[in-house]
């Protein structure tokens, strides 16, 4: 677990095979580009001792507690998405959760939404969240804009989330910084560590 004193926590969502994998129904495009910098913000989180969170979706295989807009991944005997024990609910190679660290289950797309982040966040006196995932108009832009809600400093990685598209990337990133949420590369962020 990282230091009592460290107020911030790197958040990495949803870099999970049915996320990232090309064969998957919910593949992000840009999603494999951006593991590297998803590798390299939590090298630097760790080296510093910043708090890390993994957050990932889950799913019943009945697909009862997913949106209503991904139901058809569960009907006439779909294999679903991001079921428990499922190689798709898994990271993606390459990315281990590593003691001490959490990992924390949604349903949603904000890690906010439901779940008991924010207890969490609160209980081990953070005060930054920095970013870090798939996929940005969704699960990253949700919870940075529900983390700033909550009265977070916010901080969203731009190279280490991803969107299918550079250009649905850059135009989220922006709607994000007119709202007050920095953006930054993982490694002027790093460098600022």
């Amino acid at each position: 677990m990282a230091p009592t004193g460290s107020d911030t926590a790197l958040i990495v969502i949803d870099m999970q095979n049915d996320f990232l994998l090309p064969t998957s129904p919910l593949c992000v495009a840009g999603g494999m580009a951006c593991l590297p910098k998803v590798k390299e913000a939590l090298d630097a989180a760790r080296s510093k001792g910043l708090h890390v969170i993994h957050v990932i979706r889950e799913h019943d295989p009945s697909g009862v507690d997913i949106e209503y807009t991904r139901a058809h991944l569960f009907r006439d005997g779909g294999a679903g998405s991001t079921v428990p024990g499922s190689k798709g609910a898994e990271l993606v190679e390459g990315l281990e959760v590593q003691a001490g660290e959490l990992t924390l289950i949604k349903k949603r797309f904000s890690a906010f939404l439901h779940t008991h982040l924010d207890l969490v966040l609160r209980r081990l006196g953070v005060k930054r969240v920095v970013i870090a995932g798939v996929q940005t108009p969704n699960c990253i832009r949700a919870t940075a804009v529900d983390a700033m809600g909550h009265d977070y400093e916010v901080l969203v990685l731009s190279d280490a989330t991803a969107s299918k598209s550079d250009a649905v990337q850059e135009y989220n990133l922006e709607d994000m910084r007119c709202m007050g949420i920095k953006t930054l590369s993982t490694a002027a962020w790093a460098g600022a560590l």
